[in-house]
């Protein structure tokens, strides 16, 4: 689409609603704020393919993800091809290497036998990059081309980079051999978690879903525009293992009333019987790089598929929010009635609030960041796991394609399912209650949790003690 046609669709998209506020930084503290999330996203990238040899990062430890050295490569190649030649004009330093971090023309499964670059190469490609980067933010002007608007180039890069770090965590989950990772455990969960409510509810009417706002929000995230939600209950917490080794006691695995038909298909073709990584050794215990160590049953469920999260709920006698009902959970304050950035408010995340950026590898206990609850009091709506969604992935009404269409464009539609929130391997950067993840409903390997809902007037009608009888499919 071209620009005078994105120009067009954005004039005849719905207005924006009054129901968020423009954030705006000054070109000097702009520049740093680009300059931290840069360092941040290389330094966890250097992390993640430096504390393994050369054979690992070579090595294809899934056919469901790239090598290392695949990512490696390709942030670097995005990183110039946006920046160095979108925004500085500068001329390609290898355009030979394009097509082969392309993510398009190669599918992940034939990447490790293309000639990438070896380690050595990679990093000196990434190394040379950046450091042009650097030297073009100390001049550029932010304004003119929409993609220099606030910064968009750079933040949209910054966001890539963490997007792919998280994918390299899950490589390194997948990865076999002695674990190379670790990180201090997240701590206990705060004295009043015991006491809280198992579920919230979330009043009826329309709010303001999308963003129009966001500097850096990527274009499935807008337009903004208003969603009437009726009233609903939603779990306070995301669902814990604890909860979800019940399921499987109970035969959830074993009874197809609670699966959809394609998903009692999958389970059946799949073999599943647990989440990806636990297995029963006289109780439930878990591997995680590299480590195992029994199933904490305090945190969130890690690595369920939609189907499994799906088959949970109607279990539960509940069902998934939708995302629409995630959204305004999050970010609706019915005080003033308008729509956050976070749960917690504008601000940005910190240790207080959520468990993001990699810091403790795992989930932090159900009820953990008290700071960083919603209006409704729900808890752990950003970071954590990622909570997978009811709802297909489609685009917002007067959705318009930038800066490139296979951003999202055409992942739209009901093969993919919506994920909300963030997990603890995500960026600060790639993570506001606005972000919207995607995924085949099919997928483990990532780092996926839910927590359920039901529409508010349900009554208790058998089923699970204390939980409403399941809803008509």
């Amino acid at each position: 689409m071209t620009e005078l046609h994105q120009e067009q669709a954005r004039q005849r998209a719905p207005r924006e609603p009054a129901g968020e506020e423009r954030v705006r930084l000054d070109p000097g503290a702009l520049r740093g704020r680009i300059a931290a999330e840069l360092a941040a996203a290389r330094d966890r990238t250097a992390l993640l393919t430096g504390c393994v040899d050369a054979a690992d990062l070579v090595r294809q430890h899934s056919p469901l993800m790239s090598p290392l050295v695949w990512d490696l490569a390709h942030v670097a190649n995005q990183e110039e091809l946006w920046l160095l030649r979108e925004v500085g004009g500068r001329e390609p330093m290898h355009p030979e290497i394009d097509p082969l971090y392309d993510a398009f023309e190669h599918p992940r499964a034939e990447r490790p036998a293309l000639p990438l670059l070896p380690p050595g190469e990679a990093r000196g490609y990434g190394h040379e990059v950046r450091g042009r980067v650097l030297d073009l933010l100390d001049t550029v002007r932010f304004e003119g081309a929409r993609l220099l608007a606030d910064g968009f180039a750079f933040g949209m890069i910054a966001q890539h980079e963490q997007q792919h770090d998280e994918t390299m965590l899950i490589t390194h989950q997948l990865r076999k051999g002695r674990p190379v990772l670790s990180a201090p455990g997240p701590g206990p969960a705060p004295a009043d978690a015991m006491r809280l409510p198992p579920e919230v509810l979330v009043q009826g009417g329309p709010f303001t879903m999308g963003t129009s706002a966001e500097p850096w929000a990527l274009d499935n995230e807008r337009p903004a525009h208003t969603v009437h939600v009726p009233a609903f209950f939603l779990d306070t917490v995301p669902v814990t293992n604890g909860a979800y080794a019940e399921f499987i006691a109970d035969g959830g695995y074993d009874d197809p009333r609670f699966w959809t038909p394609a998903g009692w298909d999958h389970r059946q073709r799949a073999g599943l019987s647990a989440p990806l990584f636990w297995r029963w050794e006289g109780q439930w215990v878990r591997s995680a790089f590299g480590v195992t160590a029994p199933v904490d049953p305090a945190e969130p469920v890690l690595h369920v598929s939609w189907y499994e999260a799906d088959a949970y709920a109607r279990w539960a006698g509940r069902r998934l929010p939708t995302e629409a009902e995630w959204e305004k959970a999050a970010r609706h304050d019915p005080a003033s009635g308008r729509s956050r950035r976070y749960p917690w408010g504008d601000e940005e995340p910190d240790a207080t609030r959520a468990n993001l950026g990699q810091r403790h590898l795992r989930p932090a206990p159900a009820g953990s960041y008290p700071a960083g609850a919603a209006p409704s009091g729900a808890r752990q709506l950003i970071g954590d796991v990622w909570e997978w969604t009811s709802s297909d992935f489609l685009p917002y009404p007067g959705f318009a394609a930038w800066p490139y269409r296979e951003y999202s464009e055409v992942f739209f539609g009901p093969e993919y399912k919506v994920l909300r929130g963030g997990s603890f391997a995500v960026g600060q950067v790639a993570s506001r209650a606005t972000f919207r993840n995607w995924d085949y409903p099919v997928r483990r390997q990532i780092f996926a949790g839910f927590r359920t809902a039901r529409s508010a007037g349900l009554e208790t009608a058998g089923g699970i003690p204390g939980r409403p009888a399941p809803e008509a499919s």
